[in-house]
């Protein structure tokens, strides 16, 4: 079986790759591909855009597709960025561009009261089947500065409060067990552990 990973971002690529390794399949990247489309993450959700992703890598490949889209919410700003943390200080905005708009928004906010929330939504899609979705979640606060040279994205900014360190002070393996992206490749592992057995299955039936 293969599956392509819907994505182009290559932080995320090497952490699904890290959590998806040890399945029976075989993994393939975007770039592996001619003509890929470009796709709009115009989705109000990270839900949406995530089924959006998928689906048309889906179609596009004529292969198993799995995409993610994940989401930073933050109480103090209400919820924001949300679905838009990727493009938060603009449309060609740098991790490091989110981070320091994200801390200057929260200049002055207490330590207490600087909860956030990372969502993940991850679609697995085939082009004759329906999506499948499953989501992860990681409670944390935002820090007063931005620490750590690890991780990518709001990593050096998103503290957990368990390990007392942000996501950009620990290790890519540590980070899988506990973060919202792991989370939801785990349960995304599950479904993928299914179909695979499916196959099997319909392997042996064929060959009887």
């Amino acid at each position: 079986m293969e599956l392509v990973l819907a994505t182009g971002n290559r932080d995320k690529q090497k952490e699904m790759i890290a959590l998806l390794r040890d399945l029976p399949i075989t993994i393939r990247t975007l770039d592996e591909f001619e003509s890929v489309p470009v796709i709009i993450e115009d989705g109000e959700t990270c839900e949406a855009n995530a089924i959006k992703k998928a689906k048309i890598i889906a179609e596009h490949t004529g292969r198993l597709a799995l995409a993610d889209d994940t989401g930073l919410e933050v109480e103090a700003l209400g919820g924001r960025p949300g679905v838009y943390a990727a493009r938060y200080a603009g449309e060609n905005a740098t991790y490091q561009d989110n981070c320091k708009k994200l801390l200057q928004e929260l200049h002055g906010v207490a330590a207490d009261k600087r909860g956030a929330r990372f969502v993940t939504v991850v679609a697995l899609a085939e082009s004759s089947a329906e999506v499948e979705v499953v989501e992860g979640v990681l409670e944390g606060q935002i820090a007063l500065q931005q620490t750590g040279i690890d991780g990518f994205g709001y990593d050096p900014v998103f503290v957990v409060p368990e390990l007392g360190k942000t996501l950009a002070q620990i290790t890519l393996e540590e980070k899988n067990q506990i973060s919202h992206r792991g989370r939801a490749l785990v349960k995304a592992k599950e479904l993928l552990q299914q179909k695979i057995n499916r196959n099997i299955e319909s392997g042996r039936s064929a060959a009887r």
